[in-house]
């Protein structure tokens, strides 16, 4: 297989007509470049040099060679040049998997006003709640809640402080059984979620700090697979469910939905923006980032 440095030790050394002269300018020892030579005429079948005890010239063939050796090195300094220019410049195309509810209803609206800031940037978006793999997908960054397995993966939290609620609507609540504590739960229409064919229905809490997690098995007659259409079942007043504060956040506002059990911990879930290396950790993302941080810090709370 060819090697790009001995590429480059040849180039060079045509261009002195020396190996010690082409050796002292890469900063290597002569005994260094003389292998390099060696190895890339063994591995093309061909002599490129004709030596002599006094002087180094290239061969008919080495003089054929080189043309296609110099626009070798010179693609490949270009496509370089232009991964570099394209790391450390502001805009492009970024293709982002996020989850339904939050990217329907508050990510699409947020990435609109980043357009407006920026609008050399554009959007190729994913929405769906599974979970996309950044391996095999065409995805640049993803926005994903939760604790992040994935450890090879460039985790940049957006809001780490987020935590799911337990909300309904008034209309289920005036006809429904009181809600007081967790064993009422059995008592409800619980709307589930399901995530990669696996059901949603141990629901986990914590009462004051540091008391242990208290977790709960729930029941109902809906479930999805599409964290959006559960929203809009409690809304619709269907039953109870345990979201993300920060997908139902316009709804207790508006007063569609209402935070239950107020005095509960609820379990954390903080949101991420994820990227497979750091290699796409560009200033765009990084800008994207800060934005996304502070869209989430000034949500307003009424509680």
């Amino acid at each position: 297989m060819l090697r790009l440095d001995d590429l480059g030790i040849f180039v060079r050394t045509a261009d002195r007509g020396s190996l010690s002269a082409a050796a002292r300018e890469l900063e290597v020892s002569p005994a260094v470049a003389s292998a390099a030579v060696k190895r890339l005429e063994g591995e093309l079948g061909l002599r490129l040099f004709a030596r002599t005890t006094r002087s180094l010239r290239l061969t008919e063939e080495g003089e054929h060679y080189l043309i296609h050796a110099r626009e070798a090195l010179r693609l490949l300094k270009e496509g370089h040049d232009a991964l570099i220019e394209g790391k450390e410049s502001f805009g492009g195309t970024l293709k982002i998997s996020m989850p339904s509810d939050f990217g329907r209803n508050t990510l699409v609206g947020w990435l609109d006003g980043f357009q407006l800031l920026h609008p050399h940037i554009s959007y190729q978006l994913s929405v769906s709640d599974r979970l996309a793999d950044m391996y095999r997908q065409p995805v640049d960054i993803a926005i994903r809640y939760g604790a992040q397995d994935d450890s090879s993966l460039i985790a940049m939290p957006i809001a780490p402080d987020n935590r799911r609620v337990l909300v309904a609507s008034p209309a289920y609540l005036s006809r429904g059984a009181p809600l007081r504590e967790l064993a009422d739960l059995h008592q409800h229409n619980c709307l589930r979620f399901v995530m990669d064919d696996v059901i949603y229905d141990r629901w986990t809490f914590r009462r004051a700090p540091p008391l242990a997690p208290l977790s709960v098995r729930v029941g109902g007659d809906r479930v999805a697979d599409d964290a959006d259409v559960v929203r809009r079942w409690a809304v619709a007043g269907l039953g109870i469910a345990y979201k993300s504060r920060i997908d139902v956040n316009e709804d207790i506002r508006a007063g569609r939905l209402q935070a239950l059990l107020p005095k509960l911990a609820w379990e954390p879930v903080p949101l991420y923006l994820l990227c497979l290396h750091r290699a796409q950790v560009t200033p765009t993302v990084i800008r994207l980032r800060d934005f996304l941080r502070a869209q989430c810090a000034a949500m307003p709370r009424d509680d």
